[in-house]
């Protein structure tokens, strides 16, 4: 399957909707679905792919990994990469903007996906086209962030797929950063599934 969904043990139930939401915020842009894998984790992961990739050393809520951004043919080629959201950072940013977890998992998948399409928010441009293109998005993800709330309201994880540990998240709001600038290649090891694995061996 083009799409993979990781989650913690508990909320596999996540895994269609996810997939159907970012073939949508795909489509949106006018881009074919390739290999893109989605994981769900918690902080710990996220601050160490964000200490090892981006040089950080603190939890985020969301990274992409874009895997043929620097390709001269990049819009045409089909969208590959990876997505990762920490579950910790959408129960905690859900608490403090006042909507429902759902809803900020959702946003965190289209803003993650809508990077894995080349877009980003450093220069004003291009901050100011992709929040009009997440605003997009998240308009068409109503009805799956309230599927997403459906999961999540019905079973919450006890046993995650690892152990938190010391996490030092951000106290203001995390934003999805750019993808590394070190080329992610298709001969590349995916970096999320090799710290994925390492995590379930010590499991």
């Amino acid at each position: 399957m083009p799409i993979s969904i990781t989650t913690p043990r508990g909320l596999q139930r996540l895994g269609p909707i996810l997939r159907t939401l970012v073939t949508q915020v795909l489509r949106g842009e006018g881009r074919r679905v390739g290999e893109i894998a989605v994981v769900l984790d918690d902080d710990d992961l996220l601050r160490q792919i964000n200490c090892d990739w981006r040089g950080i050393d603190r939890a985020t809520d969301v990274i992409s990994f874009a895997y043929d951004e620097r390709e001269p043919d990049a819009t045409k080629l089909a969208v590959r990469g990876d997505v990762l959201v920490s579950m910790d950072r959408v129960a905690a940013q859900a608490r403090r903007f006042r909507v429902t977890p759902g809803t900020e998992l959702a946003r965190l998948v289209v803003h993650g996906a809508l990077h894995l399409c080349g877009h980003d928010h450093l220069k004003p441009g291009e901050r100011k086209l992709m929040r009009a293109r997440e605003a997009s998005g998240l308009r068409t993800a109503k009805p799956a962030a309230r599927a997403l709330d459906a999961v999540l309201a019905r079973q919450v994880p006890t046993n995650p797929v690892a152990p938190a540990r010391s996490a030092k998240p951000r106290s203001e709001r995390a934003t999805a950063p750019k993808p590394a600038r070190k080329p992610v290649t298709s001969r590349a090891a995916k970096p999320a599934a090799k710290l994925i694995a390492k995590r379930r061996k010590r499991a």
